[in-house]
């Protein structure tokens, strides 16, 4: 399994961190970059089932999830969102939490995900890949804020 992990800090405060980033404003995962195509329906509890696109370009393909833990931030407690992997292609988990930090707030993306058929010698390269498109959605998500 490839796992990797992703810090992001932004200005904006926790809340809204969370409503961008945890999905209930842009969909959990925006990572088709290059399509444009629009995100799949926000989840807002455990047991949503969605279907997002990941990868860039030709590379894409349909990426199914269900949403196992939703927690929005609460007083003085980060937002947590944790989805598990359900397709043939990409199998794990992946998991999304926003807390307060000074004035604004820190997003942090963990994920471990087995691609079918790639071979365990490719898990370091897999968790760059996926550092990298995965920071590049982080960082326009939050800008979209």
């Amino acid at each position: 399994m490839a796992l990797f992990r992703i810090t992001r800090r932004t200005p904006l405060p926790a809340g809204e961190a969370a409503r961008h980033r945890l999905g209930t404003a842009r969909g959990p995962r925006t990572a088709d970059a290059d399509h444009g195509r629009p995100p799949p329906p926000a989840p807002t509890r455990p047991g949503t089932v969605f279907t997002a696109r990941t990868g860039v370009g030709r590379a894409a393909f349909a990426d199914p999830m269900e949403v196992v833990l939703w927690e929005p931030p609460g007083a003085g407690r980060p937002g947590r969102c944790r989805m598990e992997k359900r397709g043939r292609v990409v199998t794990g988990w992946a998991g999304i939490e926003v807390r307060a930090h000074g004035t604004g707030s820190e997003v942090i993306w963990s994920e471990d995900l087995s691609v079918t058929g790639l071979p365990r010698l490719l898990d370091r390269p897999t968790a760059l890949a996926g550092r990298l498109l995965f920071g590049r959605v982080i960082a326009r998500l939050l800008a979209a804020g």
